[in-house]
């Protein structure tokens, strides 16, 4: 008698991308915190880089955090423009100061020493980057980290590239570059206006080079998915095709 064979199949799954909540940089640590949803968004490493996916029409923030026990500069910019100024961004320009093993908050584009404009995932054509005319670098977070010098010199009052300090966290200000946008479908908007305070401060740069750029990139979730850095759901691996044989048993009538 031949009895039937009881075949267990075996269905591989891809590896998910490692993800974590924040880059860990030798001074500085970067989280992205989805303020819509209440939550940090996962960070995926990919092919030497690191992305995270946003949601149209969410707000977000840089959360920076000092692993150092002396100030530092973080030049700060989203998709190509510096986050103080609204500059093309060059690690020349002002930013946020962290103090000693301080933190910071970076809500939105600042317009003034009250008032920010809230970074708010959007179109790219809606961005505002595309809508100021410089939509090449769209989809990218940068920061710049500066040590600053033991014995900084008198500060002579001057106000034309000075560091902020945020009043409302433990940090002040500071400026960076960021390139890199192949073809994004997402980017950061100008959103709802609120009050967000700092102040000017002074900071001498130890070098005219950061010791230390943190880049990360930022796309949709599908656009992520379909250039392989984020799985796919499993409904989505591929078309449904018609199946000679789909019914595994026999029915009831």
């Amino acid at each position: 008698m031949i009895r039937p064979a009881l075949l267990l199949l075996a269905v591989l799954l891809p590896l998910a991308a490692p993800a974590q909540e924040s880059f860990t940089g030798r001074r500085v640590e970067v989280q992205v915190y989805d303020r819509t949803d209440g939550r940090y968004l996962r960070l995926y490493h990919h092919r030497g880089r690191s992305y995270l996916a946003g949601e149209p029409g969410h707000d977000y923030e840089i959360h920076l955090q000092s692993r150092r026990g002396e100030r530092l500069l973080a030049v700060t910019s989203v998709d190509g423009i510096n986050v103080i100024s609204g500059q093309t961004a060059s690690t020349t320009q002002g930013g946020y100061v962290l103090r000693p093993w301080g933190s910071l908050q970076v809500d939105g584009w600042r317009k003034s020493l009250d008032e920010i404009a809230r970074f708010s995932f959007t179109t790219l054509p809606d961005s505002y980057a595309a809508r100021t005319g410089r939509p090449r670098n769209v989809g990218v977070i940068g920061i710049a980290v500066f040590e600053e010098r033991p014995a900084p010199r008198p500060w002579d009052g001057w106000r034309g590239n000075e560091p902020l300090r945020e009043e409302s966290a433990s940090a002040s200000a500071a400026e960076s570059r960021a390139q890199h946008a192949p073809s994004p479908s997402l980017g950061t908007g100008h959103g709802t206006r609120e009050w967000s305070g700092a102040e000017y401060t002074a900071f001498e740069r130890a070098s005219d080079k950061p010791v230390e750029v943190i880049t990360l990139w930022y796309d949709s979730h599908r656009k992520l998915a379909s250039q392989g850095v984020i799985p796919l759901p499993r409904h989505e691996w591929a078309p449904r095709r018609p199946e000679p044989f789909p019914a595994g048993f026999v029915p009831d009538p």
